[in-house]
């Protein structure tokens, strides 16, 4: 079958009505999801077979005050029945595609140093290993908050 990958808009938020299991980690909510399709600097690409989704990555592109935009990859995900067809791979040169149309100059994306796969992903896709390895801090927010 043929897996058509498509960046999703504003009005396509009903496609995630529709998702293979172990696409994402947990079910979409509508809520949320609404929320980040308001929002014009996050971007989601599909891979859809038969109107299902069967992958997924998300972005969000961003400028600061003294660097030009960039674009963050935040999260790839493709259900276990669809891995290693080389649809991850689609879904983030579409990303990289939509980030050079945007005006961003760079992407990026962390993972952690064991996801073999994700790491395999990403340089198949051209990504470069950072000279300087990075550390993630997570701060707990709302109840969680000391």
């Amino acid at each position: 079958m043929t897996v058509e990958i498509r960046v999703l808009g504003r009005e396509d938020s009903s496609v995630l009505g529709n998702v293979a299991a172990g696409v994402f980690d947990h079910p979409v909510a509508m809520k949320w999801c609404t929320e980040f399709f308001e929002d014009p600097r996050h971007h989601l690409v599909v891979a859809l077979e038969e109107e299902v989704v069967v992958g997924f990555a998300s972005a969000v592109h961003y400028v600061h005050p003294d660097k030009p935009p960039e674009l963050w990859i935040n999260e790839v995900g493709v259900a276990p029945s669809h891995q290693r067809q080389g649809i991850g791979g689609r879904l983030v040169a579409a990303l990289l595609d939509l980030g050079a149309r945007l005006g961003c100059v760079q992407a990026w994306v962390l993972t952690s140093p064991g996801n073999t796969a994700a790491r395999q992903l990403y340089a198949g896709a051209g990504g470069q290993e950072a000279a300087e390895m990075s550390v993630m801090y997570e701060f707990p927010l709302g109840e969680g908050r000391r």
